[in-house]
């Protein structure tokens, strides 16, 4: 009776997870093709870079903490 919260609170909590991983990895792939396309890419555009890619990294490592996958969400 109590655990039936808990469960759906960690289900919605792992596929927002997922919802932002997805958004980071669209935001990062923008970003990786901005710099590619540039002929001399300013600092300012390369830190955004180092940002987004440092958050990705972190949501997909906390992804793996959780044990949540793809097949979680569906």
């Amino acid at each position: 009776m109590f655990f039936k919260k808990k469960h759906r609170i960690r289900k919605e909590e792992n596929e927002r997870l997922l919802t932002l991983i997805d958004e980071m990895k669209q935001k990062l792939t923008n970003h990786q093709l901005l710099v590619n396309k540039s002929l001399d890419p300013s600092p300012m555009v390369l830190n955004e870079l180092k940002v987004t890619e440092a958050k990705y990294l972190f949501l997909l490592r906390e992804a793996r903490i959780r044990h949540t996958t793809k097949s979680d969400k569906g």
